[in-house]
This record gives C-alpha cells, sequence and structure tokens, in this order.
C-alpha cells in the first residue's frame, strides 16, 4: 500500500489551506535536544554576553548531491551566483517556483568540484531531487533525514555544533590550541581536535562571532566534550531548545516560510510526489490572519531580504518572475518591538518564554498592513520581538503599529470578522534587530 501524497492530502482536505490550518498548533522546537538546560533567559544571555554551545546534528535534513551535473542542476533550481562558489564555501540557497515564489531557503555547502551538501528543512532538497530526476541530470543522492523523519532512529551522518558569543573565539582557541586560520564569514576550513578531523565553518547567530563545527557522527561526543572543557573556564553554556530557536528573530532570518508548490497546476506531479507526511503537508498554518487561499501566504525572496543573493546572470527557474518582481517587492522585513504593557495585559504579568510561528494581523488605523512570520520573548532585548512583512507605507522604524493575539477557527468563519481578539501595540524597528548583525555579519565576506 502506498503512502499517501501531499496532493492527496490536499484532495482530502478540499484545500491547501483547509490542510494546513492548526489553530493554536505547537510551535516547533528541535526534536533531541533538551528543552533548557539552564534556563532559556541564562542560554539567550551567553551568545550575547559570553559563549554558548548549540547542538544542530538532530534537526537538519542533509542531502549529499554528487555528480558531473551537481552545479548546473543547483544554478538551474536556484537564484544565488554560483561562478564564484568556491570549494569549502556555503550560501543561502534560493530556489523559487516559475512565479517567483520562495520553495524554502536551505544551506548549500560547496565540498568539492562535484559535490554539494544541501542542509536544512527538506522542502529545498524535495525540490531539487525531484528536477534532477525529472531533468535528467546526472547526479546522485544520498539522504540524511533530520531526527523527527529518521525511521528506526539511529544516529546522524554528521554532527554539527555551534560555539557562539563574544567569547566564541577565546574558547576556540582554548580548544585547539590557538587561533584558527583567518576563514571569511560562511567559508570553512580543516581542522583538527585530539587527532580528529572535520570543518568549521566560520558563521555567527545574532550577528555574534563564531563557528559551526561539522564533521563525522563517530567523533560526535569526542569533539562535544572537547569543546565543553575548554569552555568551562569562560562559563560555557550549552543552550537548549527553547532558546534555541530565537536568535532568528534577532538576526532577520524567516523560518520555514511557507512553500510556493500548492497551487501551480503544473506543479501537480510534485505533489503527488511529496509526502502527505513531510514538512509540506504538515509544518501547520495558525493565527489571527486566516484566508482561504493559500497563495496569500506565498513570500517572494524579495520579501525575505534575499535580494542580494538573487542573480540574474544565469538563467534558472523562476528568473522572469524576480525579475518583474525586483523593484517592486509587496512587503518589506521589519522587527516588531511589543509593548510592555499590553503584552501583560494580554499574556499576562509574567508572560515567560514566548514562542509562535502564527501568522497574525498587523494592523494601523487603516486596517490589515502586514503579518507576524515568527514571535519570541528576547530577555536581553528586554521585550517581545516579532518578525513580520509590512507593507512599504508602515516599514520605516518608530512607526506604530498594532498585532492582533489570536486564533482563527480557521474556514467557516469569515477571515475578516471581529472575533474580539486583542491588540498589542507595537513599534517598527529594523530587521536584523541585532545591530552587529545590521551592520558588521557579512563585513569579512
Amino acid at each position: 500500500m502506498s503512502m499517501p501524497s501531499l496532493q492527496d492530502g490536499i484532495d482530502q482536505a478540499g484545500s491547501p489551506v483547509d490542510l494546513l490550518w492548526k489553530p493554536n498548533a505547537a510551535p516547533w522546537t528541535p526534536e533531541v535536544v533538551g528543552r533548557e538546560y539552564s534556563g532559556w533567559r541564562r542560554e539567550q544571555a551567553a551568545w550575547h554576553d559570553g559563549v554558548a554551545i548549540l547542538n544542530l546534528s538532530h534537526h537538519m535534513f542533509d542531502l549529499f548531491i554528487e555528480g558531473p551535473d551537481a552545479t548546473r542542476l543547483l544554478a538551474d533550481h536556484g537564484a544565488n551566483n554560483f561562478e564564484n562558489f568556491a570549494i569549502g564555501q556555503a550560501k543561502q540557497y534560493v530556489p523559487a517556483t516559475a512565479d517567483g515564489n520562495i520553495v524554502t531557503d536551505g544551506i548549500l555547502a560547496r565540498e568539492a568540484v562535484d559535490r554539494y551538501t544541501l542542509s536544512g528543512i527538506p522542502a529545498a532538497q524535495h525540490w531539487v531531487q525531484y528536477h534532477a530526476e525529472k531533468g535528467g541530470y546526472d547526479v546522485s543522492f544520498v539522504t540524511d533525514p533530520s531526527s523527527a523523519f529518521r525511521n528506526g532512529g539511529g544516529d546522524p551522518v554528521l554532527f554539527r555544533y555551534q560555539v557562539q558569543g563574544p567569547l566564541a573565539l577565546d574558547l576556540v582557541a582554548r580548544a585547539f590550541g590557538g587561533p584558527l586560520p583567518e576563514t571569511k564569514f560562511f567559508h570553512s576550513a580543516p581542522v583538527t581536535l585530539e587527532g580528529r578531523d572535520f570543518h568549521a565553518l566560520r558563521h555567527g547567530m545574532a550577528g555574534q562571532a563564531g563557528y559551526e563545527f561539522i564533521g563525522p557522527w563517530e567523533h560526535a561526543e569526542a569533539v562535544h566534550e572537547a569543546l565543553l572543557k575548554a569552555g568551562e573556564p569562560l562559563g560555557v553554556v550549552r543552550v537548549g531548545a527553547l532558546a534555541y530557536t530565537t536568535p532568528s528573530v534577532e538576526s532577520g532570518w524567516i523560518p520555514s516560510p511557507v512553500p510556493g508548490i500548492y497551487t501551480d497546476p503544473a506543479l501537480l506531479e510534485y505533489r503527488k510526489q511529496l509526502p502527505l507526511f513531510g514538512i509540506e503537508g504538515k509544518r501547520p498554518l495558525n493565527g489571527s490572519l486566516y484566508s482561504p487561499d493559500i497563495e496569500d501566504y506565498y513570500v517572494t525572496p524579495y520579501e525575505l531580504g534575499y535580494g542580494k543573493m538573487v542573480s540574474f546572470s544565469h538563467d534558472f527557474l523562476g528568473r522572469d518572475a524576480l525579475l518583474a518582481l525586483r523593484d517592486s517587492p509587496r512587503r518589506t522585513k521589519v522587527t516588531l518591538v511589543f509593548d510592555g504593557q499590553d503584552v501583560r495585559r494580554v499574556l499576562g504579568e509574567d508572560p515567560g518564554f514566548v514562542l509562535s510561528y502564527a501568522r497574525n494581523r498587523v494592523e494601523s488605523a487603516k486596517g490589515l498592513v502586514g503579518v507576524t512570520m515568527q514571535t519570541a520573548s528576547i530577555d536581553p532585548a528586554g521585550a517581545i520581538l516579532a518578525l513580520a512583512l509590512v507593507d512599504g507605507e508602515h516599514a520605516a522604524p518608530g512607526t506604530e503599529i498594532s498585532v492582533v493575539w489570536g486564533e482563527h477557527p480557521g474556514a467557516g468563519t469569515d477571515p475578516e470578522a471581529d472575533l474580539g481578539f486583542p491588540r498589542i501595540r507595537a513599534i517598527v524597528q529594523p530587521a536584523p534587530y541585532n545591530q552587529h548583525a545590521r551592520t558588521a555579519y557579512r563585513s569579512n565576506t
């Protein structure tokens, strides 16, 4: 008996929104990793004021791509510039549909001339593999699902540990007996620790300096212990699943936008190949902004702030659409700083840890002006922040708006019905919110 496809799920539910709409859906947090090790507030503070170590090994879905056509495949279906893509470099891969909507980004690392690793949630990986098979590209694939999708358990192929914060470079120097070779942002260098070989990717979260160490799983425990030991004199803090979800709000990265794949008739075959019990069929939609039309949730690379990554120096799927959209993005990515008094009124005197991926209405006195994409407590900022997409008229820093806090029940209730949801005032600020992330994050590229 074959497993149901995404299209089967859509047909049975009646529409993509009916399939995905799940009021009060629990927010995603990384699997396997403990929720908190020393408290989410202390863990958030560590990458601002000290040094933190994070375990990314279990929630990253890896697609290993190899073959003579690997670069051509990725360039044909990605908006990035591949002309100067060095071995050892990584890019935020930006695949788009023919209509110019993002499929979902991923991290693409070039391991050799004809070998890449595409990591992240599996939407981009599904897209690339489908087009490779449909287009007859001379490539091969090896898949290592995240632990949530690894049937029967087992260990990941790779470990991934991030060391982040103002003291990150001090920890690294203590662990390796000195500073690592100078490496550009999002480039990696081979390293050896206690006789074990792996790679160090120059990377930062929320704008802070740091590295992501990536290597074979057989070395995972030993490398983790060595990093923790080196960090003990510096007060290294292990970061749990709750705090781990929050730096994206400061760094301006919007995780898991709705893939623009649910409606195009030309993608019917694709939807029939995707599993219903995958990310495209199970990542829920919820919040106060409800529309029965899934296309109202689609976003373009420009809205997500990926315009600088889009290169028109080559032909790729979605090129014409993105060229037409380049000078007129529908909305602008911003950070919303929630009013503390309103937060206490709506969420309680001490709301504690708040995390939501709800699509909540952003309103001005004129009505709907945007939508939230991720909301979280950021203790070092002393506020709840949200990444949001708003129209250009309301995107200037200092603009006052409000967020409608509530859960629309979905089909059967007017999308514009006044359901009595409370409003939380907020001030528009830039995205990224973190000043270092805005000004110096990629300065050494």
